[in-house]
């Protein structure tokens, strides 16, 4: 049976002394090469969704491919598609490296320049390793499902405006349709979704934070199970803990419930953090809920500007989500449109606290009224955004992307500018 290679190469001219060599070993079947991470994460779960045997058998991903890393992105092919053997290309052969390339879920590693020999011995390796974890999965093993789950963020324009309540009802709306669905915590000083849900808890997205390889095991010991159904992945209790919830840990974190569940509604808050503009950087659809008045429309234009600058998220990448609608106010969604650049969503929740106020101030948001508009509209929403098993709606072109819209992490520069 011959080995299927898939090279990740971003290079021309490493593409063609690569794909040239692995067209020459005995048993190989070269695929066409993608040239950047994004691109080989959404041909695997293409593959994957078809089935687990239409992946390649081997990836080779050169040191040069972007704009994800190569080891962070080993760590998401290892995570989502683990009948897949990885093998890093680089010019650094030390020990070091050999060590961390492994840590991160590679299978092997070659050195530059490239040699016949010992790419062709490492190629029949972990081609055979493939192999075997293929016939592991096939009789049933604790893995991930590895095509992975759609990642929805909700974040606030300011305080105030209702993205805890709105996360927590898109991800109600989606488990109740039948899909699995994890809902995270990301307001890491001032989360409140255990409070909105009446839950007594002791792990946190905290405890994952030190994690590197964060199994399926480790992951359900860490989310609590909701009485809907839902998981949940909380804020730590004591606020100042946040801080060891680095943008590193956070894309870890995201990408193990994305293996896990089909669904990942993540709470951000309005407040920018390293780990809540990973989570939005990492998104298939990014909303930014804001009230129709002037101060929380600013802000939305503030923090679609902000996105920009720091390369975490463009205008039209983004969907603004407009709470407590009414038609007499002056601000409507075309004009929110206008202002902030970006999408608004087809769905305006109403203002009517009143049918809130009750489950609010119980800690039993889950419990609102089926009859009540803004539980309708909110639930309406997730169908329009795609995460109720049924609907057809997707999250193109009116603020998502496709899977794998993940860039580079989040460097030290955007890091800094965050703090400041």
């Amino acid at each position: 049976m011959p080995t299927r290679i898939l090279p990740a190469v971003g290079d021309a001219d490493a593409v063609r002394s690569l794909t040239t060599l692995l067209s020459q070993l005995p048993d190989a079947e070269p695929v066409a090469p993608v040239t950047d991470s994004t691109q080989l994460v959404d041909t695997l779960a293409r593959l994957a969704a078809e089935s687990i045997d239409e992946l390649p058998e081997v990836v080779v991903v050169h040191e040069g491919i972007g704009p994800v890393p190569a080891l962070e992105l080993i760590r998401e092919v290892a995570l989502r598609f683990p009948a897949v053997g990885v093998i890093l290309v680089t010019s650094d052969a030390s020990p070091g490296l050999f060590q961390a390339a492994m840590d991160y879920g590679a299978r092997g590693l070659v050195a530059l320049p490239l040699h016949y020999e010992e790419l062709a011995s490492r190629v029949h390796a972990v081609a055979q390793w493939s192999v075997g974890v293929r016939r592991h999965l096939g009789a049933g093993g604790d893995v991930f499902s590895g095509v992975g789950g759609t990642v929805v963020t909700v974040s606030g324009a300011k305080g105030g405006v209702g993205a805890t309540l709105t996360a927590i009802q898109l991800a109600l709306a989606a488990q109740a349709s039948g899909r699995s669905t994890a809902l995270l915590d990301m307001d890491l000083q001032t989360g409140d979704i255990a409070s909105y849900l009446d839950v007594q808890f002791r792990r946190s997205v905290v405890d994952l934070a030190a994690i590197s390889d964060i199994t399926p095991r480790v992951l359900a010991d860490a989310v609590f199970r909701h009485d809907t159904g839902v998981a949940l992945l909380l804020a730590p209790g004591d606020g100042e803990r946040g801080e060891e919830v680095t943008d590193r840990a956070a894309r870890h974190v995201v990408t193990a419930l994305r293996s896990r569940y089909e669904v990942v509604v993540v709470d951000c808050g309005a407040q920018l953090s390293g780990a809540s503009a990973a989570a939005v950087e990492m998104a298939d659809t990014a909303l930014l809920v804001t009230t129709p008045d002037v101060v929380a429309v600013r802000g939305a234009k503030r923090t679609v500007r902000m996105w920009d600058r720091l390369q975490i998220r463009k205008a039209e990448e983004t969907m603004i989500v407009v709470n407590r609608h009414s038609r007499g106010t002056e601000i409507q969604p075309a004009l929110i449109q206008r202002i902030t650049g970006t999408s608004v969503a087809a769905t305006a929740i109403p203002a009517n606290f009143k049918e809130l106020q009750g489950a609010v101030d119980a800690g039993r948001v889950h419990e609102l009224d089926n009859r009540g508009t803004v539980k309708q509209a909110m639930w309406a929403l997730a169908g329009e955004l795609g995460l109720v098993k049924g609907t057809e709606a997707s999250a193109q072109g009116r603020g998502g992307r496709a899977r794998g819209g993940d860039r580079a992490a989040l460097t030290f520069r955007r890091r800094k500018e965050i703090g400041r």
